[in-house]
């Protein structure tokens, strides 16, 4: 069964109790393996595939995630579109704890992930000015909002490297400097994303204030543990409702993510690795077969 939708959860949101005729899918992928089995299954009479990111149990800790593996995943199993859910720490007074943001922009802050499905035989460069789907971001916003959550639409998710929270000093930067929230997992899984041609978007679960917040300065797991529960399952019904308002018709994204391979490849075609191309058929196969 091919999915449409692809649903990433973050810390918490480790299973969709609401999806029908569930079944559970494991993809060998060329990249190693995925973060765990995909639950295919309806929700809301749409079709998706549910990957929780760190694994059933919480396994794996965001410097291990196999992010590309993750999305080739996705791809494979047809989906379009992936809606992201993660837990996030606030770098503004007024993003509170229990609330969502879905942010617009991103700022790329670890190191050591890789990054790219492109590389030695074939080199490619997608635009990534705008990484968030508005038509999917705008889905989600309102699906939030019509479940009761706190919503804040747009907004900049710096992604650390974790698995360490920030210090005070980094923390009280990213504040000034404007961003949003802190994350660990939306990066490079955002890029990925594009390079296979798939709308992205995400749903950040605001679980405390980092450490910068002087009457919350100290952020612990047993503190964000409290918060995870309630986020989850507001989470649960936001995606629910987004599957069932998302248009029925696929249009054009309108920042191009469905097309962003179209003049990304810069290797000359008789200069690309036959090996390389077969590797990624399934998230390139579109283009390096013309």
């Amino acid at each position: 069964m091919n999915a449409e939708i692809g649903i990433i959860g973050g810390s918490g949101l480790y299973d969709m109790a609401e999806l029908t005729h569930r079944q559970e899918v494991s993809l060998a992928t060329p990249f190693g393996d995925p973060s765990g089995h995909y639950v295919l299954g309806t929700l809301r009479g749409r079709k998706v595939a549910f990957l929780p990111r760190h694994g059933v149990g919480h396994r794996i800790s965001p410097s291990e995630l196999n992010f590309r593996a993750n999305i080739f995943g996705m791809k494979k199993l047809g989906v379009q579109h992936i809606l992201s859910a993660s837990a996030v720490g606030s770098l503004k007074e007024e993003l509170k704890p229990l609330d969502i943001v879905v942010p617009d922009q991103f700022i790329d802050r670890t190191r050591g992930r890789i990054s790219t499905f492109f590389g030695r035989g074939i080199v490619v460069h997608v635009g990534f000015a705008h990484p968030i789907c508005s038509t999917l971001a705008g889905v989600a916003v309102a699906a939030g909002k019509t479940v009761g959550a706190t919503v804040h639409e747009g907004g900049t998710y710096v992604c650390m490297e974790g698995p360490q929270f920030s210090t005070l000093a980094e923390s009280l930067t990213y504040k000034e400097l404007g961003y949003s929230v802190i994350g660990m997992t939306n990066m490079p899984e955002a890029k990925l994303a594009r390079e296979a041609e798939l709308c992205y978007a995400t749903v950040a679960m605001v679980t405390d204030f980092d450490c910068w917040h002087p009457d919350h300065d100290a952020v612990t797991v047993a503190d964000i543990i409290k918060v995870l529960t309630a986020n989850a399952e507001k989470a649960k019904r936001l995606v629910g409702r987004l599957a069932r308002d998302f248009p029925r018709e696929h249009e054009p994204c309108p920042i191009g993510s469905d097309r962003a391979l179209d003049s990304a490849l810069i290797t000359a075609p008789e200069a690309r690795d036959p090996e390389l191309i077969k590797k990624l058929d399934a998230v390139a196969g579109r283009v390096l077969k013309v």
